[in-house]
C-alpha cells in the first residue's frame, strides 16, 4: 500500500472532538431505523475529483499538491494514482468509488492501444478493490473532453463520431462489468445544443435514443446486471442538454421506451443550475420510481455556474435523506462525492478534511431526517391536509372513474370550500427544532 498521506485512519470521536481529522457526527456502526450509517448512507468517492482536478480555474492555473502525480500521461503514473487514490479510500473509511474511463486511463493513438491501457489499468483497479474491501459504485465514460465531441457524441451531426463514442461507451461497460460495478452513468455533458439554428433536433434526440436502446442491449449481451442511470443537468458546456432536470429526463425515457432499464442520478448542483432544488428533483424521480443514486454536493450561492462544493448545509442533507428513507433507502445507488475542494484548500489533507466535513454533514441529516419521521409532525399534517381526498369523491377521482358531470353536480350540492392555512412557518419550526435537539 503507498504511504502519500501522512494521515493515520480517521475514526468517530463525537461531537466534542477537536481533532480535525475525526468524525463528529458519523458513526459508521451506529443504528438509524434499523440500519447502519455505513448501510445507510453509502458513500462513495470520486476518482476525477480526487486524482485528476488540478483545482484550475479559467483564470489561473491549478494549485493542488500531488507529489504522486508526475504530470505525465504514462501508464506507470496512472498504475500510481490507482495506488494513491485506495490508500485514501482506506483511511478516510469509504467504500465505494466512481470513475470515468479517461479518470483512471490515458487515452492513446489508437483506440486498439487505449483499450490495452485501459485493461492493466483495470487490472490493478481490481487487485486494489480485492485487497481492501472496496467496491465500484458506478462507471462511466468521458465523452465531453477530447475536441472530437466538441459537437457531441451520442447526438454528434458526425456518424463517425457517434460511432466512436458508442465505441467507448462499450469498453467502459465491459470495464464496470469485470469490475463487478453496481451502476453504470450515462452523463449527457455536450449531448445538446448551442443554438437551434445549426440543429436537427428531432433527428438528435432520435440518435441519443438509438444509442441507449444499443447500451440496453449490450448490457443483455455482457451479463452486466448493474443499475443503469442517467444524470440531469441542464446546460454548461453546451446552452441546453437533453437530459435538463428530471422532468425531462423521465419524459425522455418514456417517449423512447426506456423508462424500465434506467434510474436517475441527481445531482444538487444540477439542480441548482435548473431553477429547482435537490429536494424537488428527488422527489419528482421517486414518484416515479425512477430515484438510483446521488452525486453529492452543493452550489455557490447565487453562481450560475457548477462549483461542485462539499455539502456543508444541513437543510440541504437533512431533505435529501429524507427522500432517501422515504423510499426505503439505496439499492444500487449511494452518496458520490462529485465534490471538489476550493481552489485554496490545495494540500493533500485537505482531500480528508474536505470528505470529512460532507461526511459528516450527510450524518447529521440522516440523524434529523429519522428524528423528523419519529416525530411525524409535519407528516400528519400532510395526511390532513389532503383528507378530504380519502372519501367517496376522491377516491373515484384518483382512481379515474369519475367524470366532470359528477364533479358539477357535488360541487352544486357543496357549500363554498373553506381552506385551511398551509402553516409553511409552523412546519419549517419543527424543522428547526428537531434538527436543533
Amino acid at each position: 500500500m503507498a504511504n502519500y498521506f501522512p494521515v493515520s485512519a480517521v475514526r468517530f470521536e463525537g461531537a466534542k472532538s477537536r481533532n480535525p481529522l475525526s468524525f463528529k457526527v458519523y458513526n459508521p456502526e451506529e443504528l438509524v431505523e434499523g440500519k447502519t450509517m455505513r448501510e445507510h448512507l453509502r458513500f462513495a468517492a470520486a476518482y476525477w475529483h480526487c486524482m485528476r482536478n488540478p483545482l484550475a480555474d479559467p483564470f489561473g492555473a491549478g494549485t493542488a499538491i500531488m507529489p504522486w502525480d508526475d504530470g505525465t500521461d504514462s501508464t506507470g503514473n496512472a498504475l500510481r494514482r490507482v495506488d494513491v487514490f485506495f490508500e485514501f479510500l482506506e483511511k478516510i473509511g469509504i467504500d465505494f468509488y466512481c470513475f470515468h474511463d479517461r479518470d483512471v486511463s490515458p487515452e492513446r493513438a489508437t483506440i486498439r492501444e487505449t483499450e490495452a491501457t485501459f485493461d492493466e489499468i483495470a487490472a490493478r483497479l481490481k487487485e486494489r478493490q480485492t485487497a481492501g474491501g472496496k467496491k465500484l459504485l458506478w462507471g462511466t465514460a468521458c465523452l465531453f473532453s477530447h475536441p472530437r465531441y466538441a459537437q457531441g457524441a451520442a447526438t454528434s451531426p458526425d456518424v463517425n463520431v457517434y460511432a466512436f463514442g458508442a465505441a467507448q461507451v462499450k469498453k467502459a461497460m465491459d470495464v464496470t462489468h469485470a469490475l463487478g460495478g453496481e451502476g453504470y452513468v450515462f452523463w449527457g455533458g455536450r449531448e445538446g445544443y448551442n443554438t437551434l439554428i445549426n440543429t436537427d433536433l428531432k433527428r438528435e434526440r432520435d440518435h441519443l435514443g438509438a444509442f441507449l436502446h444499443m447500451a440496453v442491449d449490450y448490457k443483455k449481451k455482457i451479463g452486466f446486471t448493474g443499475q443503469f442511470y442517467i444524470e440531469p443537468k441542464p446546460q454548461e458546456p453546451t446552452t441546453h442538454q437533453y437530459d435538463s432536470d428530471s422532468a425531462a429526463c423521465l419524459n425522455f425515457l418514456r417517449e423512447f421506451g426506456l423508462l424500465n432499464h434506467f434510474k436517475l442520478n441527481l445531482e444538487t448542483n444540477h439542480a441548482t443550475l435548473a431553477g429547482k432544488t435537490m429536494v424537488h428533483e428527488m422527489r419528482v424521480s421517486r414518484h416515479a420510481g425512477a430515484l438510483g443514486s446521488i452525486d453529492a454536493n452543493q452550489g455557490t450561492f447565487g453562481c450560475g455556474w457548477d462549483t461542485d462544493e462539499f455539502p456543508s448545509d444541513l437543510y440541504l442533507t437533512t431533505g435529501i435523506m429524507l427522500e432517501i428513507l422515504e423510499m426505503g433507502g439505496f439499492t444500487t445507488g449511494g452518496l458520490n462525492f462529485d465534490a471538489k475542494r476550493r481552489r485554496e484548500s490545495f494540500e493533500p489533507v485537505d482531500l480528508f478534511h474536505s470528505h470529512i466535513m460532507g461526511m459528516d454533514a450527510f450524518a447529521r441529516g440522516l440523524k434529523v431526517a429519522a428524528a423528523l419521521r419519529a416525530d411525524g409532525r409535519i407528516a400528519e399534517f400532510v395526511r390532513e391536509r389532503y383528507a378530504s381526498w380519502d372519501g367517496n369523491l376522491g377516491r373515484k377521482i384518483e382512481s379515474g372513474k369519475s367524470s366532470f358531470d359528477e364533479l358539477h353536480a357535488a360541487a352544486l350540492a357543496a357549500p363554498d370550500p373553506t381552506l385551511r392555512s398551509g402553516r409553511q412557518e409552523l412546519l419549517e419550526g419543527i424543522v428547526n427544532q428537531v434538527l436543533c435537539q
